[in-house]
């Protein structure tokens, strides 16, 4: 009964990410944070983790016992930003774990700086429960509430939306490279009232996550009637999304400023170029590339003596293909030719034939799957598919670790040249003499 009760536990666990039920840490999601974090009155701490990270494995029994003796103090939560990256993206987490302070304006959270043991984070959550009673006490601050505060601290965040008009809206919107989502509102409506913080708040947010490449307008429909007549408006508000090219779409998502972000994040990613295809000239590019994504795709390639130019370019186009339609897993791409990093190939399990190889490595486990199938979008797309959904055997690299890394001359895009030979002068040898010492 013991060993079923653990095998069971340890599934739950492989599940739901590094926390429980069972536990006083709150998890987190898209669907619930702004309702439990975002018009919570009280003091939140956010952990946002990736199950595979090692120093979020070795936060998380101090972040467990933090969370037990907050309890009914403080808040104390998790997101699973590798599971929900709109949410991650939207507070700018670039690495892991990265913990947010979420206190009076849940709008403009503060990163943790403290050390990573239960009494430093209990220690820091005490002090900023502390100033925000004072901030409370002074008159100059109250904890997050509805309505009329709400649109009050978002109001000057309405200068990221862009207000349309009859005249201004062709020019802006149908003439321009990125997305949009477009509000059409009634100032009389309630429903565009409660709208009205929330869509300012994700503007801000939208604009900086996207470099403005997506942005958030509105449009008064009582006032501006002929937009609202070409687009069939019976209702508000009413949200449509244009890009360009396309018909527009209606927006049917959650009304709430993290529904709001986490759509636009997802138009953004649709929209945004593939990843490079880098090849691995020296050590830096690997590091840099494979320390920066989840997973780094390695192809090695025939010699170029092997294939030419033409043949090259075939298996770089079905690795480009590939790195736009996986483009949302954020992977890095890398390729070498064969020979070039005969150390790197050793160590995959690749070396010597069966060329082209692929293998996706994850450097922070240092464990690696090799592409069994065929190197065409077909095989590459199983291949990457079975990954992408958690299966597939994978092996440790040899070693533990990356092993050296030649610095090598990037290739030239031309066909191979054979490497020239020395001549050998024979005119003044007497062969037959020689055969006759042979004989």
């Amino acid at each position: 009964l013991f060993v079923v009760g653990t095998v069971s536990y340890t599934l739950f666990l492989a599940v739901n990410g590094l926390y429980s039920a069972s536990d006083d840490v709150i998890e987190l999601t898209p669907t619930n944070f702004n309702k439990e974090v975002i018009q919570s009155e009280s003091l939140w701490l956010v952990e946002f983790y990736a199950p595979w990270c090692g120093h979020c494995q070795r936060l998380t029994p101090e972040w467990k016992k933090a969370a037990t003796a907050l309890k009914g103090v403080v808040k104390v939560g998790a997101v699973d930003a590798d599971k929900h990256q709109s949410l991650g993206g939207q507070y700018g987490v670039r690495g892991f774990p990265t913990i947010k302070i979420f206190g009076a304006n849940k709008n403009k959270a503060e990163d943790y700086q403290g050390g990573r043991t239960s009494d430093a984070i209990v220690d820091a959550a005490l002090s900023a429960l502390r100033s925000l009673v004072k901030e409370r006490l002074s008159g100059r601050s109250g904890g997050y509430s509805s309505g009329r505060q709400s649109q009050e601290r978002s109001g000057g965040d309405k200068k990221d939306v862009i207000e349309l008009t009859d005249d201004s809206f062709d020019k802006n919107v149908m003439n321009s490279d990125d997305v949009w989502m477009v509000e059409f509102y009634a100032p009389w409506c309630g429903h565009c009232k409660n709208l009205e913080p929330e869509w300012a708040a994700a503007a801000t947010e939208v604009k900086q996550q996207t470099k403005g490449k997506v942005k958030l307008a509105a449009v008064d429909a009582t006032v501006n009637q002929v937009l609202a007549s070409r687009y069939g408006i019976r209702g508000f508000p009413t949200i449509k999304i244009f890009q360009k090219g396309e018909d527009p779409v209606d927006y049917d998502g959650g009304r709430t400023r993290s529904d709001i972000i986490a759509r636009a994040l997802d138009l953004f990613s649709d929209n945004a170029p593939p990843p490079e295809l880098l090849e691995i000239i020296n050590e830096d590019v690997l590091k840099s590339t494979c320390d920066a994504h989840q997973l780094c795709i390695i192809s090695v390639l025939p010699h170029i003596l092997d294939t030419g130019a033409s043949g090259r370019n075939s298996y770089l186009d079905v690795m480009l293909k590939m790195a736009e339609k996986y483009k949302k897993k954020m992977w890095g791409w890398l390729w070498t030719e064969a020979g070039a990093q005969s150390d790197l190939e050793s160590s995959l399990g690749i070396g010597g034939f069966g060329y082209p190889a692929m293998a996706a490595v994850n450097a922070r486990k240092m464990k690696f799957a090799l592409l069994k199938g065929s190197f065409s979008e077909q095989g590459i797309n199983e291949f990457l598919r079975e990954l992408s959904v958690g299966r597939g055997s994978t092996a440790p690299v040899g070693g533990g670790a990356f092993p050296k890394i030649h610095s090598v001359e990037p290739w030239d895009g031309k066909d191979g040249e054979l490497p020239v030979e020395d001549d050998i002068d024979l005119s003044d040898v007497d062969l037959d003499d020689w055969n006759k010492d042979e004989l």
